[in-house]
């Protein structure tokens, strides 16, 4: 990997990657020694101070990621790591190397990211994309940018207005459009196949048969949510009537589990979601099977059947089910653990459920964003696009 810098001493690069191994809960281990190359000692002070201060593992896992692209970015495109406070003409350069037009790159190789760079950064496997990035990417890393800043003491340049309008041009001319997390959602018809897939008896079956309707059925949990799940945030409940019409009617067995920190509920927070009837009786086959009392719920299992002690990543929950798709005959590419989540509310307004119900389970934040998936349904099972058939 050439990024225009001598690799550092071979001490330097062991001291870093030793400081890092204090974050090996969080980082991914196969992104350790790159980490070690790329990033500053100062920037793996940074990142330990964040984790010390009780940051959450995912935000510290996404500020890990975004600061290694940008220190590598950085080499490839000036030849230097990040200065910090970053310079408004920096920020602007990020800008026209990730935003830029398309048509006007067929006249003007020099216009988006110069070839070396895009060649650097594909070396090192963090480009992936052979246009300009997606809007949100960039501001998720600026915004990533701004944050280390902040947490060295620095003052940055975030809202000038030369960079404020630099995007606002770029985001206009780039003309991307958004894409979707997952393309197809796991809807309760795609779910019912892929636990398929999974009826049989092994550990790692009944492991992704209770991963997979844990997860739909909580209201579409993260992949994020799902990998950090532990024992001590389920509590049964008593049982609950099948129908609600009908209070003297059939019980079914019900689970709360608490949410604890999300994306959108605070550790101190006293969200939960519940599950009832057959999701609660696969889940504790799981835990009985696996003799699980305490720790995380969904672990690894090693090629020979033995459960893991270490919870899974959420990289690994996603790999699970696009495992089960391919099994399932479907396209894993069409497909991703964020499904899961977009499915659950997709079904939901399929079947008439009100939003603000809906909501309450799968704990979005945003009416806007929940409604989308309502929208969506609506729309394909709607009249106004069969005017003509």
């Amino acid at each position: 990997m050439d990024l225009r810098l001598p690799k550092p001493l071979p001490d330097q690069k062991l001291r870093r990657a030793e400081a890092l191994d204090a974050l090996d809960s969080v980082l991914p281990f196969d992104r350790r020694d790159f980490l070690a190359e790329i990033l500053t000692d100062d920037d793996v002070a940074t990142l330990r101070h964040l984790a010390k201060e009780g940051i959450g593992e995912n935000s510290l896992r996404a500020l890990a990621s975004d600061l290694g692209y940008l220190e590598a970015w950085s080499l490839a495109a000036t030849g230097f790591s990040l200065p910090w406070p970053a310079p408004e003409a920096l920020l602007i350069k990020f800008v026209a190397h990730h935003l830029w037009d398309p048509a006007k790159r067929e006249t003007d190789v020099s216009h988006g990211m110069p070839e070396d760079v895009t060649a650097a950064l594909k070396s090192a496997k963090l480009l992936r994309v052979d246009g300009p990035h997606a809007p949100n990417t960039v501001r998720r890393r600026l915004s990533s940018w701004s944050t280390l800043t902040g947490w060295r003491g620095f003052v940055g340049k975030f809202n000038a207005p030369g960079l404020r309008s630099a995007i606002k041009l770029a985001v206009r001319a780039s003309a991307r459009p958004r894409g979707r997390k997952s393309n197809k959602a796991v809807t309760a018809d795609i779910l019912t196949t892929l636990l398929n897939t999974c009826a049989g008896d092994r550990l790692v079956d009944l492991r992704d048969r209770a991963l997979l309707i844990t997860a739909f059925a909580s209201g579409g949990r993260r992949r994020s949510e799902i990998a950090s799940l532990r024992f001590e945030q389920i509590v049964e409940e008593e049982p609950v009537t099948a129908d609600p019409k009908n209070p003297g009617g059939e019980k079914l067995p019900c689970l709360s589990i608490r949410l604890g920190r999300t994306k959108t509920t605070q550790a101190d927070s006293d969200a939960f979601v519940l599950l009832v009837g057959r999701p609660v009786l696969v889940l504790k086959e799981w835990l009985e099977r696996a003799v699980l009392r305490e720790g995380a719920v969904f672990r690894g299992i090693d090629r020979w059947g033995n459960l893991k002690k270490r919870a899974l990543t959420p990289q690994a929950v996603n790999l699970i089910l696009k495992r089960r798709v391919a099994e399932a005959g479907l396209d894993p590419m069409a497909f991703s653990a964020h499904g899961l989540r977009s499915g659950y509310l997709t079904e939901t307004a399929r079947r008439g459920i009100p939003l603000p119900e809906a909501m309450q389970q799968s704990q979005h934040r945003s009416v806007q964003q929940a409604s989308n998936y309502y929208n969506d349904a609506e729309r394909t099972l709607g009249r106004a696009a069969r005017i003509i058939v």
